[in-house]
C-alpha cells in the first residue's frame, strides 16, 4: 500500500521565487517588501530601482528571478503579473568580536535573511449587470 500521489493543480496561477542568505536584517527588509506587495511587476521594479536602499538591487534579483519562472515555466504574459506575496525570515547570525577597553569584547551580530516573493496573474472579474 503507497500513498496516493497530490496532483498540484496551478489554479491559482502563482509563481514563487526564493533568494536565500541575504546580508540584511529582516527588520530593513519589511519595509521595503510591504512597499511592493499589490503592485504590478513593471511599477516595483521601478520603485526599488529609484531606492536608496542597498538592499534594493536583491530584492530586483528575486522579482527578476520570479518573472523569468514564469514566463519560462508557465508560460505567463509578464505584464499582467502582481506581486502577490513578498516576504522575509531570519537565516543565520554570524558573530564577530570587536576588541574593547580595558581587555574587553563586544558582539558584532551580522544577520542573514531569506526572501520569498510570490507572483500571480490578476483574475478576471465577471461583470453582472450594466455598472462595470
Amino acid at each position: 500500500m503507497s500513498k496516493k500521489k497530490k496532483i498540484k493543480d496551478n489554479k491559482d496561477k502563482s509563481v514563487k521565487s526564493v533568494n536565500n542568505n541575504i546580508r540584511s536584517s529582516t527588520r530593513k527588509l519589511n519595509p521595503l517588501l510591504k512597499g511592493i506587495v499589490g503592485k504590478k511587476v513593471e511599477i516595483a521594479l521601478r520603485n526599488l530601482t529609484f531606492s536608496e536602499k542597498r538592499i534594493s538591487h536583491d530584492i530586483k534579483k528575486t522579482i527578476s528571478s520570479a518573472v523569468a519562472n514564469a514566463e519560462n515555466n508557465f508560460q505567463y504574459d509578464i505584464d499582467n503579473l502582481i506581486i502577490k506575496e513578498a516576504y522575509c525570515g531570519k537565516k543565520i547570525v554570524m558573530k564577530r568580536f570587536r576588541p574593547r577597553a580595558k581587555g574587553r569584547a563586544a558582539p558584532i551580530l551580522k544577520p542573514y535573511s531569506s526572501v520569498t516573493i510570490i507572483l500571480s496573474e490578476p483574475k478576471k472579474m465577471e461583470s453582472h449587470g450594466t455598472k462595470s
